[in-house]
């Protein structure tokens, strides 16, 4: 059974940065693209950033390009998502999912994903 264990959210000034963590088990996770998303009340939940299953592609959203960076360290199973900048349009719960498949299916769309964390609340204050 695939698990994946989110951390890092918090409280935090406009401005500020967070580090996001996800940890993945049950699943040989370098095989895997990993993607983060995020879901505002009252909003449909969007794509923020990915990660190809080597770590050498990744892919961000156009409201976050320049202040997140998605990485990876396949010996710990774990993907990372730094935010710097963060603004109070970034609050949201985020979540992390795998890949389906690393050969088919959009890196921005959540219908690709197959397993998800249970999410980590983000408050950005102004």
């Amino acid at each position: 059974q695939v698990q994946l264990v989110e951390s890092g959210g918090g409280l935090v000034q406009a401005g500020g940065a967070l580090r996001l963590s996800c940890v993945v088990s049950g699943r040989t996770f370098s095989r895997y693209g990993m993607g983060w998303f995020r879901q505002a009340p009252g909003k449909e939940r969007e794509f923020v950033a990915a990660i190809r299953q080597s770590g050498s592609i990744s892919y961000y959203s156009i409201a976050v390009k320049g202040r997140f960076t998605i990485a990876r360290d396949n010996n710990k199973n774990t993907v990372y998502l730094q935010m710097n900048s963060l603004k109070p349009e970034d609050t949201a719960v985020y979540y992390c999912a795998t890949k389906a498949s690393e050969y088919s299916g959009s890196y921005t769309d959540p219908v690709s994903y197959d397993s998800w964390g249970q999410g980590t609340q983000v408050t950005v204050s102004s």
